[in-house]
């Protein structure tokens, strides 16, 4: 992706952060190719999800290797815009020639550059002009609500263009797992009411994240890894992920500004229906795909059956108050063309899953992928 102005900041695409784990049968033109992408939540730092991705790679070179298997899956995540110093120019609170002062990214602009991103990874990943036969999107936290408006505007992209001209609308984006999704009235949980008293009281508005700033700076490095790494009990990839957010110079700001804006944003849920929906033309699709190549045990699957969401919400969780995911959940079920599941982790698994929890999320994530792939 080239770099691109938002508002008066340049985002430098080429410089955000981002983890890629290829199929080794990518080059393979018998089999199916799919893209995972993963979409980060706030912080939106990709390298808390590494051993989460990894993990995940290993168990679909597992899969792959299978006799009878004719797919490939490739996995690919960046981080949010604004979390690295090296993604924008210039820093956040610069005065420009007009008079005006750069900030922080908005909700919006994170939606933006994550379709941007997909398309620009299903367009070039490949080579030889090939893209993806199917992209499957992960979301966890707010990324499931970027999710979820890539799909709503890949919908309209391609009702508006008949799927000809838009690039969004050329992505045979299909399926997502969205993991401790934040998608409906965030103001609500436990977190999201003290957000919120921050963004509505001025003076924590303006002020809150030159405060945060301000104390994190007080502390020598090894002082901060000390907390995160013992006080906290973070593993060492978190340890690392952590200080590279707290040090550097916009961080916080960005996960403060982001998640200010998650509050005024992130309601009454707005989708259509149809977005709960498998076109009938797609599953046919998929189905003759998946006769002409063949599933793991030799037999297509019909695309009609398969889920087009996987939702997975955690018992308690301080993102996401009960009422409002027990209201989200009664909705799919009344709705009887809609092909989502919902699970409710059991386990005791914490929203931020990415910290401890990595291995046996992905583990749940490997079958959910086999399932919308038919195998």
């Amino acid at each position: 992706m080239d770099n691109t102005v938002t508002g008066l900041t340049t985002v430098r695409h080429d410089q955000v952060p981002f983890l890629e784990y290829p199929s080794p049968n990518q080059d393979d033109l018998t089999r199916r190719q799919y893209l995972i992408y993963l979409i980060p939540g706030n912080p939106g730092l990709v390298a808390y999800y590494e051993p989460f991705l990894k993990t995940l790679r290993q168990l679909l070179d597992e899969r792959e290797k299978e006799a009878g298997c004719h797919y490939a899956f490739h996995i690919y995540g960046r981080n949010l815009l604004g979390f690295d110093d090296g993604d924008h120019e210039p820093r956040f609170g610069t005065t420009t020639a007009s008079g005006a002062r750069t900030e922080p990214f908005t909700l919006e602009d994170q939606i933006r550059g994550v379709c941007g991103s997909v398309q620009a990874v299903n367009n070039d990943t490949l080579g030889d002009g090939r893209t993806f036969d199917q992209v499957i999107l992960i979301g966890h936290s707010v990324g499931a609500y970027i999710a979820l408006e890539a799909f709503h505007r890949h919908h309209q992209a391609r009702l508006e263009t008949a799927g000809a001209s838009d690039p969004l609308a050329s992505v045979n984006l299909r399926s997502g797992i969205l993991l401790f999704p934040t998608v409906s009235h965030i103001a609500q949980s436990s977190s999201g009411q003290k957000l919120n008293l921050l963004r509505t009281t001025p003076l924590l508005d303006r002020t809150a994240h030159h405060v945060a700033k301000g104390f994190v700076s007080l502390w020598p490095v090894w002082i901060l890894d000390a907390i995160v790494r013992r006080v906290m009990g973070f593993p060492e990839h978190a340890v690392a992920a952590t200080l590279r957010f707290l040090t550097s110079a916009d961080g916080i700001w960005q996960a403060l500004h982001m998640g200010k804006d998650e509050m005024r944003c992130i309601t009454e849920e707005k989708w259509g229906e149809e977005l709960w929906e498998i076109q009938e033309a797609d599953a046919d699709a998929d189905a003759e795909a998946d006769a002409g190549k063949g599933c793991g045990n030799g037999e297509a699957k019909p695309g009609l059956g398969r889920a087009k969401f996987f939702f997975y919400f955690a018992e308690k969780d301080h993102w996401v108050a009960d009422e409002c995911r027990d209201e989200f959940i009664e909705r799919r079920k009344r709705h009887g063309k809609g092909r989502t599941r919902v699970v409710i982790d059991e386990t005791g698994i914490l929203h931020a899953f990415c910290i401890h929890h990595s291995e046996s999320v992905a583990e749940k994530v490997k079958a959910w992928v086999e399932d919308i792939a038919g195998l």
